[in-house]
């Protein structure tokens, strides 16, 4: 259904068609009183790769020395992680690609510019205001971004989460990755990880992503509405004026900025219900919620239904092999299990990652890793229960109230009947 193009659409169209004309002579004035020109940020690939570093706490590798677990020198293609005694280095010769950050299942590794949370924002502000968004790489790109372009070091850098939280969002983000632009690209890892992590949120949403292989089809578009709220906040700061009574339509649309802190404050909603419910051990020990496992809480919240479709690896405990030892509560890197009730092994699923330590360290073989879909993983938001509870008993005094009614009215008519005999 197209939308209703109205006055303001003209004004908005008009403006910017203006936009040229509106200071002609502003580059001759510079150049005749000698002020120099504004420069031009310039294309830098260095100013979108960072360094990351390590947290040895969450580490696989550095909480048990039973852990198999060397995915991020696995990934690295010029041998600069090295895990060893407990530790994790990372060497002088990192070339910055990020691809060790999302192959980290607890997410040890970190890399500030490509955090899934950070990801999220960068491509929910640009698919909020655009028709389209984008994701691409340095390679791929090879020029300054526009608004609604998110560039990466490596395509790759992306995890399963953070697609599928940022497509079921905005169904309108695509890909941009031209062909064979991957080949002989020195992140020879990162193609493998985008086709896996995607496949992965795909299956997901229950629906695919969109790609873009040519650059011309590339469009950068704003929003009607987001340009009509744009224009009105505009009018709103030069003339101190509210056009919202003139078109109460405006007053709905949310700004970029809202969004983004609504889906913030749903996280910290979430994050506050969890740890209320079971933020500790029996131990007293805090549990962590990793930024990819906030994603995916939160996506499948507002989107219960999509629950059945997600597969997660959960450990499965054969009691008659349990002796109650504990290591496997020592060892989760993100306080998931437990021991409660005299020793019985029991397990956070919207904490645990599915990395296995517990498992890898039972001495008793007592665990195994098992898959499961993620109806575990809705959490439910009593704030909405509340309403659903208070809706409910309205619903039911207003057929009780329906019902009193109706029998009063029953006798009423039959002592009319009465009298008229």
């Amino acid at each position: 259904m197209a939308q209703q193009h109205d006055l303001f659409d003209d004004i908005i169209d008009i403006s910017k068609g203006l936009s040229g004309i509106t200071d002609p002579f502003a580059g001759l004035t510079d150049a005749f009183l000698g002020n120099p020109a504004p420069e031009e940020p310039q294309w830098n690939p260095a100013d979108y790769r960072e360094r990351p570093r390590v947290n040895v706490l969450p580490c696989l590798a550095c909480k048990s020395d039973k852990s198999t677990c060397r995915k991020c020198e696995e990934v690295c293609y010029v041998n600069a992680i090295e895990v060893a005694d407990g530790e994790v280095e990372i060497l002088d010769k990192c070339r910055k690609c990020g691809l060790c950050v999302p192959v980290c299942p607890t997410e040890a590794i970190v890399s500030p510019r490509i955090a899934p949370k950070k990801l999220y924002d960068a491509i929910a502000a640009a698919a909020a205001s655009h028709t389209t968004a984008y994701v691409t790489c340095t390679r791929a790109l090879n020029r300054m971004p526009r608004e609604n372009e998110v560039v990466v070091a490596c395509i790759g850098d992306l995890t399963a989460e953070t697609w599928f939280a940022a497509m079921v969002d905005f169904p309108n983000l695509s890909v941009y990755l031209p062909l064979d632009c991957c080949e002989g690209c020195r992140f020879s890892a990162g193609e493998e990880m985008l086709g896996d992590a995607i496949a992965r949120a795909e299956e997901w949403a229950g629906f695919g992503m969109g790609v873009e292989v040519e650059p011309q089809a590339l469009v950068c578009e704003k929003n009607r509405e987001f340009e009509r709220k744009e224009f009105m906040d505009n009018i709103m700061r030069t003339t101190g004026l509210s056009v919202a009574k003139l078109n109460p339509a405006t007053a709905a649309v949310a700004s970029v900025t809202q969004r983004l802190r609504e889906h913030s404050q749903k996280i910290s909603a979430l994050e506050r219900t969890l740890a209320k419910a079971s933020g500790t051990t029996t131990q007293k020990r805090r549990r962590i919620l990793t930024q990819g496992r906030q994603l995916l809480l939160s996506t499948l919240q507002a989107h219960p239904e999509l629950a059945e479709n997600v597969q997660v690896s959960v450990p499965e405990c054969d009691f008659s092999r349990c002796t109650v030892c504990g290591d496997c509560v020592r060892v989760c890197p993100l306080c998931a299990c437990d021991l409660v009730d005299a020793g019985r092994f029991t397990i956070e699923p919207a904490y645990c990652v599915g990395c296995g330590l517990c498992a890898e360290s039972c001495p008793e073989h007592a665990l195994t890793m098992v898959e499961r879909d993620a109806t575990e993983l809705v959490v439910p938001d009593p704030e909405e229960e509340k309403r659903a509870a208070e809706a409910e008993q309205a619903r039911e005094e207003a057929e009780r109230l329906k019902a009193e009614a109706k029998t009063k009215l029953s006798g009423m008519l039959d002592r009319v009947e009465k009298l008229a005999d």
